[in-house]
């Protein structure tokens, strides 16, 4: 393989990077990319995909590091590599022209085949270098479409502008309802899930199995136990199963099985952070130790392996080391019975599966198999840490080191509440050096970044980095107030309306108003791995509308309800981030406000728990400058304000008092 560098090698993805020295001519998508390719009329081979993606790398080795397929892609295409996670504009725009060219779910690595001008007309997923699966060899194909791109523009053009108005129909139209909104599509979304939900293993759906966390916290918050449970007991089988790492915490990204029993290996930390928050709600539901242990260890992985000195969150771990998927994970059984004692192997077997036959690869990935007795735990701990220890020496797999605002955001939310909800002032602290982080080195002039990397923040933010960030800001004024958190958020609400919205027919673009023209913008409200960007802006608005007695925030929030309630009324299944933001339009949150001195807030907060219906800030009588809505009158003891909606009641001086009106409430 040549060790000439293409033009990747200048970029901050640690994924890109990672093939510039492929012999492949890869640029990065921009204009120097794009133009090449107008001026050649030459179509451009796109190719996305992601540092811990175990396919990408397969295709990498087999096709992209080969000096002959290479020789093919840079003869017959402009080839472009993107990180799927720091352009995720591109990467949703090319997976939803892949579902409509092929009828098939997309997924990563993406390859896609475009017109000079950007518009895809052929496409798939992975492609093996010698045909097989049923696919054709990589290089036979590209001679293929590259034939076609020159014997059938007349056809393809015609195609690309038929996918064209199909991308501009997936907008959602005008919105016509202008009645009152009603809770219809919260209780037929409860009944879709559970005709989805998997009764015997937990989750919705067969294998693959995703966790769905903005499903499950739907789930969690409903008031009947019959549709809280199985959102606890899907929470107890991934906690219970492979897909958790049973030694040092954390969740894979899914499941290749029902079970959750064998992951797909990598740690993405876009949904470890909002299944750290469901853990600790679910302890609270429960007094079920076992998910303030999966908390615990989770929010213990986070900050021992993927928090940056400066601050910052770290990206993902690959599923990969040494070449091999899950290799630092399984086990030998000879190996483990050697390493721990006979008493400790007596509990440890049947407990995490040792008796069974290997479950992958001639290995044992950990798994809960039998439930422990409460006597054998210490047993269990012992042999876990033991474990570990030997695991630390292994060749880690690597780790994605970029920080991304979006995902930061959800881990940031996550860690501060569950800090909240379990009373871990380190965890609040982690998440307020991430923020810090982000505040000091993405945010400039008004203006949010979306990722940083050896020191250079780059690339606007998109929407998700703008409402996940202003959701997190309100979980953190909960946990510990700060004035510059107000601040910063009412700066976001306004970055939100003023580069987002969409004045005429309401709801959020995903890119800004001066982003860059591509082939199409989207403006969608249903949720994927992560929630939808639009569902999170308008359930923040609303609450910092609430907090604020601020209407225009309340207003965008109902205009974007209004855009989606003919989806969210005919199959609401999919959209449970905007059915949270209905449930609070439909009735607003208790908002407590509490104002005293700062050594008897905390004593109040701590006896008041959490309740996602509820928003509590505890505001120390020396912080001075407060907005009209929070600037309550300051006294030697913690006075308490209730408010719902527009209706406040009249303060009280006494903790049984307040709680007994919440109660109520």
């Amino acid at each position: 393989m040549t060790t000439a560098i293409n033009r990747l090698a200048a970029e901050t993805s640690p994924y890109l990077q990672q093939h510039a020295h492929n012999p492949v001519a890869w640029q990065p998508w921009d204009e120097q990319a794009l133009n090449a390719a107008r001026a050649a009329n030459k179509p451009i081979l796109l190719s996305i995909g992601y540092s811990a993606c175990h396919w990408c790398h397969v295709m990498a080795h087999e096709s992209f590091e080969d000096e002959d397929v290479a020789a093919v892609m840079n003869r017959l295409f402009v080839t472009i590599k993107v990180d799927r996670e720091e352009r995720p504009d591109l990467d949703q725009i090319y997976q939803t022209a892949h579902q409509m060219l092929t009828q098939r779910a997309g997924g990563w690595p993406l390859t896609m085949f475009l017109t000079p001008d950007g518009t895809p007309f052929f496409g798939g997923t992975y492609f093996p270098k010698s045909p097989r699966y049923g696919l054709p060899g990589f290089a036979g194909l590209c001679e293929q479409v590259a034939d076609a791109f020159e014997k059938r523009r007349t056809d393809i053009d015609a195609q690309n502008a038929d996918l064209r108005r199909a991308l501009a129909d997936a907008v959602p139209p005008a919105p016509t309802f202008s009645g009152e909104f009603d809770a219809r599509p919260l209780t037929l979304a409860g009944e879709q899930l559970m005709k989805s939900f998997d009764r015997i293993n937990g989750g919705f759906g067969g294998a693959p199995k995703f966790p769905h966390p903005t499903d499950l916290a739907f789930l969690l918050g409903r008031r009947g136990e019959a549709l809280r449970e199985p959102a606890l007991f899907t929470l107890a089988r991934m906690a219970e199963g492979g897909i958790y790492d049973q030694l040092g915490g954390g969740f894979s990204r899914y499941s290749v099985d029902e079970r959750w029993e064998i992951p797909h290996f990598e740690k993405m930390l876009y949904d470890n952070g909002p299944l750290l928050g469901l853990c600790a709600d679910a302890w609270t539901q429960t007094g079920d130790p076992l998910f303030r242990r999966v908390a615990e260890e989770t929010a213990e992985w986070v900050i021992r392996e993927m928090q940056s000195t400066e601050g910052g969150y770290y990206s993902a771990l690959d599923a990969d080391s040494e070449g091999e998927e899950g290799k630092y994970y399984v086990w030998d059984r000879k190996e483990v019975r050697a390493l721990i004692s006979p008493e400790q192997w007596q509990v440890a077997a049947p407990h995490w599966g040792l008796e069974s036959t290997p479950n992958f690869e001639g290995h044992w990935h950990l798994k809960v198999e039998q439930p422990l007795n409460e006597s054998d735990r210490h047993l269990i701990a012992a042999a876990r840490n033991t474990l570990f220890a030997v695991r630390e020496k292994r060749i880690r797999p690597g780790r994605d080191d970029k920080v991304l605002t979006s995902w930061n955001a959800l881990m940031i939310e996550g860690m501060a509440h569950a800090g909240r909800v379990l009373g871990h002032s380190d965890w609040i602290e982690s998440a307020e050096r991430a923020l810090t982080f982000i505040q000091h080195t993405l945010w400039h002039d008004g203006t949010l970044l979306a990722t940083f990397k050896d020191g250079r923040a780059h690339l606007n933010a998109y929407l998700d980095d703008h409402a996940f960030l202003l959701a997190a800001l309100l979980e953190m004024m909960q946990a510990r107030f700060r004035r510059e958190d107000l601040d910063f958020a009412t700066a976001l609400a306004e970055a939100l309306l003023d580069r987002f919205e969409d004045k005429e027919n309401g709801g959020f673009f995903f890119t800004a108003h001066d982003h860059e023209a591509l082939i199409h913008r989207p403006k969608t409200g249903h949720d994927n791995a992560t929630p939808a960007g639009n569902g999170v802006a308008a359930f923040a608005l609303q609450r910092l509308g609430h907090l604020l007695g601020e209407p225009r925030y309340l207003d965008a929030a109902e205009r974007c309800l209004r855009l989606f309630w003919p989806q969210m009324s005919r199959s609401p299944a999919g959209f449970s981030s905007l059915l949270l933001a209905l449930e609070e339009a439909l009735t607003p949150p208790n908002i407590v406000i509490l104002r005293g001195p700062s050594e008897e807030l905390g004593e109040w907060q701590g006896q008041l728990g959490a309740d996602p219906r509820r928003l509590v800030l505890a505001l120390p009588k020396e912080i001075a400058g407060l907005p009209a809505a929070l600037a309550k009158p300051e006294s030697d003891h913690v006075n308490a304000w209730v408010c719902c909606g527009v209706t406040c009641l009249a303060p009280t001086a006494s903790l049984a008092e307040l709680r007994q009106i919440l109660s109520n409430a």
